[in-house]
């Protein structure tokens, strides 16, 4: 009798951050995920800790903020620096916001919480969904073989109690095992460090008792002693970056070790004229600062990499578990795309190629940061030069703030994000109906996310976030701004019919990849998808609330009655604008915004801008979106049937994988 070989969609290693989001993206959309872990238990204590604001914002999107925000993280809303003083001693000489309010963020702030909690977050999510996390289990095998055309990557599955091993056969492979992955070495890939390492810190969280005024904010401490990050942690604790050596030193060794009474003595000296000392100690590491970046993140678009696995760079920027999350909601997206017959599989290479491109920017600020840091203390006899390194490292992370918020990711022009170059053969007359940020004073960047608002929501009055109503459920975006020439009145407002009319035409993009089994749906509460499983429409009105009726609206948009919306409600920083949400994303035409254009924006799935389309009274505005989505759609009709969020397509074979395809025919053994 043949061997039975057990099946799944995804087979997820390591149950870090980039793992765990990884795994809950995909099995909310109905994936079966075979998921494992070599650890037997969660992450108890330290690692990663800082959220990021535009982390938070993803979080919020996938209704896992409020679980998270429940451990009572610290939140750090501004940065003290302290410097050197005559004496031997130290003087806060500034602070400055960590998310400054020209960010215009949602939640100005860094939470503060140890790895471990975000895990059982995460965790419970997957419990809901059934998909089970094995630990401790490990891979010891995989080849991309194609012996089964639908499932073409093979793995093997060690789990570490019973020693059994188990064959799986899987339509991808995500390794998020952290920097030592097996897959990563398997594949030859390799990591490229930027500098050699000059620097060795050791990290300590725990409760201490100390008289320094800012132990209950971030703060840099430059001293003549060393230098210092304090981060708040939640429970009252504390964690402390401390640099124990150098490469300047005689005896340097960057695989240097310290004890944990060591490490706190050269803290106390740095801390001076302060005292400091611990009440416990939770967790302590000793680390070597070192930014490395992966040659590939996939060689064969079916074997992916993600996080550590990628990209190792410093701590204290407080980069590392954001930037995975990043990387987790870029590939589940793509994938499921590609697997519910919507996207053609070439949409696969633009994970590496976007996610990279962000890593590598990251390790050149974190390069530069990391090095300030260490290097910016006094120095005898010069205190001219120390004050500069200190004043250009301050500088350096007030430049930096956009980036390491989260608001400054920005993915380059391709598919999915216009630029200038982009839809060429397009006429003109069409072309000029594509809103370039040039022409809109940077407010809809097509690769950033889109501006945040606040409007009224129809069915109920109440006041939220436009750019949160949609959650993350895998659907592209549509915001239609329907612009001040509308009225709500039935009859009156011809931009919004044209288009509700034209995405409803047959043979339009929309309609497409409509539910085949429409008439059969009950879609009665489903504001998010009442028509198909890939597109989610909102539509904002400049109107007050009690001038809309919803049965008064175009077609379409009655569908989407919860995700109609007036704009009335107070914008910062436009409060004096009639039509706030309008004129945040750049739509109104003078200082008053009672003036405004109307406009579909292109939101894509993970919350990053695509394209901005002026609305026409005719067919233009959806010949232009046409264009834009022809880019990378499945070509006929799609041939799913609805009632799910998981439809099974045929794939298509090798004539489309990675150029690297080959290469993957090897088979990967562990002793």
């Amino acid at each position: 009798m043949a061997q039975h070989i057990e099946k799944c969609d995804v087979v997820v290693i390591g149950a870090g951050p980039v793992g765990l989001l990884t795994s809950v993206c995909l099995s909310r959309w109905g994936y079966k995920v075979k998921h494992v872990d070599n650890r037997p238990v969660p992450t108890a204590t330290g690692r990663a800790d800082g959220i990021q604001p535009r982390t938070l914002e993803i979080l919020h999107n996938l209704k896992l903020k409020r679980p998270v925000m429940a451990y009572n993280p610290a939140r750090v809303f501004e940065v003290a620096f302290w410097d050197p003083a005559p004496g031997g001693k130290i003087v806060r000489t500034g602070t400055y916001p960590s998310c400054p309010s020209f960010l215009d963020a949602r939640y100005p702030y860094t939470a503060l919480l140890h790895q471990g909690l975000i895990e059982r977050v995460m965790i419970a999510d997957l419990a809901k969904t059934g998909t089970p996390l094995e630990r401790p289990a490990t891979i010891t095998r995989f080849e991309t073989n194609h012996a089964d055309p639908a499932y073409p990557v093979e793995v093997d599955l060690k789990n570490l109690d019973s020693n059994v091993t188990t064959t799986y056969r899987t339509k991808y492979l995500f390794s998020g095992e952290g920097g030592k992955s097996f897959v990563r070495e398997q594949l030859k890939v390799q990591v490229r460090h930027k500098d050699p390492i000059s620097y060795v810190w050791g990290v300590m969280d725990g409760v201490v008792r100390t008289n320094f005024p800012d132990i209950k904010m971030k703060c840099t401490i430059h001293s003549d002693h060393g230098s210092i990050m304090v981060i708040p942690r939640e429970n009252n604790m504390v964690r402390l970056y401390i640099q124990i050596a150098s490469s300047t030193d005689p005896d340097f060794d960057p695989r240097q070790t310290a004890t944990v009474q060591e490490v706190q003595h050269a803290a106390q000296k740095i801390f001076q004229p302060y005292t400091c000392d611990w009440d416990r100690v939770e967790w302590y590491s000793v680390y070597p600062i070192g930014q490395g970046l992966a040659d590939k993140y996939t060689l064969d678009n079916r074997v992916f990499m993600g996080g550590d696995v990628c990209h190792t760079h410093s701590p204290k920027a407080g980069q590392g578990m954001n930037t995975a999350f990043h990387d987790a909601i870029n590939f589940a997206w793509k994938v499921h795309h590609v697997e519910s017959g919507f996207a053609q599989r070439s949409i696969l290479e633009t994970y590496e190629t976007e996610r990279r491109a962000v890593a590598d920017t990251l390790l050149e600020f974190d390069n530069k940061y990391a090095a300030l840091f260490s290097k910016t203390q006094s120095a005898a006899g010069d205190e001219k030069a120390a004050a500069q390194a200190n004043k250009d490292f301050v500088e350096l992370f007030k430049a930096n703030c956009e980036f390491t918020s989260g608001f400054g990711v920005a993915y380059a022009g391709n598919i999915f994000n216009y630029t200038e170059s982009s839809l060429s053969s397009l006429p003109q007359n069409l072309r000029s109906l594509i809103l370039s940020h040039d022409k809109h004073e940077h407010k809809l960047r097509p690769g950033r996310v889109m501006p945040n608002s606040n409007v009224t929501r129809v069915v109920d009055a109440n006041k939220v976030h436009l750019e949160n109503e949609i959650p993350f459920n895998g659907s592209f975006r549509l915001f239609v701004y329907g612009g001040s020439t509308s009225s709500p009145q039935p009859g009156q407002h011809k931009l919004l019919s044209a288009l509700s009319d034209n995405l409803l035409k047959t043979g339009s993009f929309y309609r497409r990849f409509m539910h085949k089994n429409h008439e059969q749906l009950d879609t009665h509460h489903d504001s998010d998808n009442p028509h198909s499983p890939f597109f989610s429409v909102a539509v904002t009105i400049c109107a007050t609330r009690p001038e809309i009726e919803i049965e008064d609206l175009p077609e379409l948009f009655q569908a989407y009655r919860d995700r109609v919306y007036a704009d009335d409600a107070l914008n910062t920083p436009v409060p004096n604008a009639r039509f706030g949400s309008h004129a945040k994303v750049g739509l109104t035409r003078n200082d008053a915004g009672d003036q405004a254009e109307g406009a579909v924006v292109v939101v894509r799935p993970d919350g990053h801008l695509g394209i901005a389309v002026k609305l026409t009274e005719g067919p233009d505005t959806v010949e232009v979106l046409e264009a834009y989505f022809s880019q990378f759609l499945q070509q006929g009709e799609w041939g799913g049937e609805s009632g799910s969020s998981r439809f099974s397509q045929p794939q298509q074979g090798d004539m489309e994988l990675g150029a690297h395809a080959a290469s993957l025919k090897n088979t990967y053994i562990i002793a």
